[in-house]
């Protein structure tokens, strides 16, 4: 029988303290692979395949588009791109974001629940808002076992937090611990994977085909929820809704992915930048106002010069009342 030997790992805020002290106390004979999403800059370097060789025993590397894995190794994803696995496999792609994130933890995560079912330990570590909880959602429902790190330990509790509360998690440990829990974990055996609904199959194998840099709107990812109202704070396409058990999550037709809680926060994000590109806008009508009046001036046209002065003090108060909503 087969045994559990995907390990996938998910961090984000805190997450580079968290994997160093992981691996830290990690065998260098352990028969399993394990593969990490990092959120981090997508526009500089990523060293933690080298932070985490220099803190552990097992060689830690960003794979290769198309590059068969082995046990024993640790594959984190490059950054701006997704990791996903499928047959015995590493594909990095460069497919739409998700919960705002390239890579998406979800994304590695429901791509191993896929392809491996229940031979899946999926592990969740500190980080904000809810990468990585609909991700554990599909790891658990194709047989795998879900961990976390205790929020209370968690430098940054939300991610784990998350997952505790939309997903049967069968362990919450400390950093510490976390070794010597997957040692025991991957000495199990498991049975076949768990059958999937057609819709869940569809939908499933659509999300993947999607986080791989398919074409969602040509795959029909709108036939995959129910719409909505809503629009897309990447894009502004239109947004479908998917129920996964307790979870709320949406798809816009380019293929952008967020839980309900990512999707508040990249409204939230759109809203200021409004606010604040209406503030711009009121600006610069008070600079050309202003640069007019005095143009008129020099004419010797001193009313258009003062209703342009008395234009330019109104668009400035509204500007104020802008500012302080964006700053209140």
């Amino acid at each position: 029988m087969a045994k559990r030997d995907i390990v996938v790992i998910g961090s984000s805020a805190g997450g580079v303290y968290a994997l160093r002290d992981f691996v830290m106390n990690f065998p260098a004979d352990f028969p399993a692979t394990i593969f990490i999403v990092q959120h981090l800059s997508p526009d500089t370097p990523s060293f933690l395949p080298d932070i985490l060789t220099r803190a552990g025993k097992v060689k830690a590397t960003h794979p290769k588009d198309g590059e068969r894995f082995q046990n024993g190794r640790i594959y984190v994803a490059p950054p701006d791109h997704h990791l996903l696995i499928e047959n015995d496999t590493v594909l990095v792609k460069k497919g739409p974001k998700e919960n705002q994130f390239r890579p998406s933890i979800d994304a590695l995560f429901r791509s191993a629940a896929y392809g491996y079912g229940p031979r899946v330990i999926g592990v969740v570590l500190t980080g904000l808002l809810n990468d990585g909880t609909s991700g554990m959602w599909s790891i658990k429902r194709l047989g795998g076992v879900s961990v976390i790190q205790h929020p209370e330990e968690a430098l940054y509790p939300s991610m784990p937090e998350s997952v505790r509360q939309n997903v049967e998690v069968d362990y919450t440990v400390a950093i510490p611990q976390l070794a010597s829990l997957l040692g025991e974990l991957i000495q199990q055996e498991v049975d076949g994977k768990p059958p999937l609904t057609e819709l869940e199959e569809k939908r499933m194998d659509t999300e993947l085909k999607i986080a791989a840099a398919g074409n969602a709107f040509e795959m029909n990812i709108m036939e995959e929820g129910e719409l909505t109202s809503l629009t897309c704070p990447e894009c502004h396409g239109s947004l479908v809704s998917i129920k996964e058990g307790r979870l709320l999550r949406f798809r816009c037709h380019t293929g952008h992915g967020f839980t309900s809680g990512s999707l508040l926060a990249g409204v939230t994000h759109s809203i200021e930048e409004s606010l604040w590109n209406a503030v711009r806008s009121l600006e610069e009508l008070v600079m050309l106002l202003e640069k007019t009046a005095s143009l008129l001036e020099e004419a010797g046209d001193t009313t258009a010069a003062q209703e342009h002065r008395e234009r330019a003090k109104r668009a400035l108060e509204r500007s104020r009342r802008v500012h302080d909503l964006v700053v209140g």
